[in-house]
């Protein structure tokens, strides 16, 4: 796993999932998956662990990572199966936030 915390944003090494910072709210951080909602850094950071799996296609209840999953899942009121098939599909700004195009889709224009 590859997450890089300092701020502003969240990013990872393996998934083009990213938390960003939420607006007017320094302290929040906006992960659209899982959740789709403001989550503290903790949480966030929890969030982005289970997006950076190696094979998230493969995990499954036999897979050694899975009862972490299902801990990390639970850690944001979720199930690992619902935590893994939000994951499957990251946010459309996900790349022009690493990419330093606008990170929102309003400021594209």
């Amino acid at each position: 796993m590859g997450l890089t915390i300092p701020p502003p944003a969240i990013t990872s090494d393996y998934t083009r999932h990213i938390a960003r910072p939420a607006p007017d709210a320094d302290h929040l951080r906006e992960v659209p998956r899982p959740l789709g909602r403001r989550l503290s850094r903790d949480s966030a950071i929890t969030a982005m662990v289970i997006a950076d799996p190696p094979s998230p296609g493969d995990l499954d209840g036999g897979h050694w990572l899975w009862p972490h999953v299902e801990d990390l899942a639970a850690e944001l009121a979720l199930t690992a199966p619902e935590a893994l098939t939000q994951i499957a599909d990251p946010p459309r700004w996900a790349n022009t936030y690493k990419s330093g195009a606008p990170d929102r889709p309003e400021a594209a224009g």
